[in-house]
């Protein structure tokens, strides 16, 4: 594949660094694992394809501190896993007692990291006409988190989930064709069936989908990636969290060709 394909990849849940704003006067009392637990690890060697596609957008900071795939209007104490959280998905604090964000700094924490990731997609989906696509890209746990259901994922309880996820809102953000092709196309390339990608369950589409898909005219999706295909122990070491990078520029390039067959078969 020599063609730059005419799609923009958005990768917000892949960062690892803290924000500089957090550090110091023993504010954090988030661990290196519970921040790893909390993220889609390892999701920007997955999905970057680099000058492959048109443009990758890619967060830097966790998604423990600033989470780009939350609208501004979820924040705690309702939303304890919204945009700036107070805990984990899976209930762990990240704060001291009494140290939480209060509105000042949860508003230079948008101004810094939220609201620059909006515009840098808004800039490439107005400025690009080369691009006819738009992903949204994240991994998922293999067993529902405890905030599954208040996340503002829309996501149904199960005990397990699919390999792969493929989200548009029920159809309102990219045609259906669109997303059964894509589902073909990655069932080929990742060499599994059809039949363990699901559209619209247990995701239907996040809040980046939703801001940019609902306005039109590029299509968009979400995509979930089971955390199963590579934070297995054939891969992947729990207790140190080191990363066999092999699987990694495998799954990488599986994502590419499957984005590669998709324009092939006519998008």
């Amino acid at each position: 594949m020599t063609e730059t394909l005419p799609v923009l990849i958005s990768i917000p849940h892949g960062g690892t660094k803290r924000p500089p704003e957090l550090e110091g006067e023993g504010r954090l009392c988030i661990t290196r694992r519970d921040q790893f637990d909390d993220s889609d690890p390892f999701t920007a060697e997955i999905y970057d394809l680099g000058g492959a596609v048109a443009k990758v957008v890619k967060a830097e900071i966790a998604r423990a501190y600033v989470d780009l795939n939350r609208s501004v209007t979820m924040m705690p104490p309702e939303y304890p896993d919204g945009l700036i959280k107070s805990a984990t998905c899976y209930g762990r604090p990240i704060y001291a007692r009494g140290r939480e964000p209060g509105p000042r700094l949860s508003e230079e924490l948008i101004r810094r990291h939220y609201a620059p990731y909006y515009s840098e997609i808004e800039k490439a989906c107005a400025k690009d006409g080369r691009l006819q696509l738009c992903l949204d890209c994240h991994s998922m746990a293999a067993i529902a988190p405890p905030a599954g259901n208040n996340s503002g994922q829309n996501e149904d309880r199960q005990e397990s989930r699919p390999l792969f996820c493929l989200s548009n809102l029920d159809g309102r953000t990219c045609p259906g064709g669109h997303m059964e092709r894509l589902a073909r196309c990655m069932a080929e390339s990742f060499g599994i069936g059809r039949e363990d990608i699901s559209l619209n369950r247990p995701f239907k589409g996040g809040h980046i989908t939703e801001s940019f898909g609902l306005r039109g005219p590029l299509p968009w999706i979400q995509i979930e990636m089971n955390r199963s295909l590579y934070l297995d122990g054939r891969w992947f070491d729990r207790s140190s969290l080191d990363m066999d990078r092999t699987r990694l520029a495998e799954l990488n390039r599986m994502f590419r060709d499957a984005l590669a067959g998709f324009f092939d078969c006519g998008a």
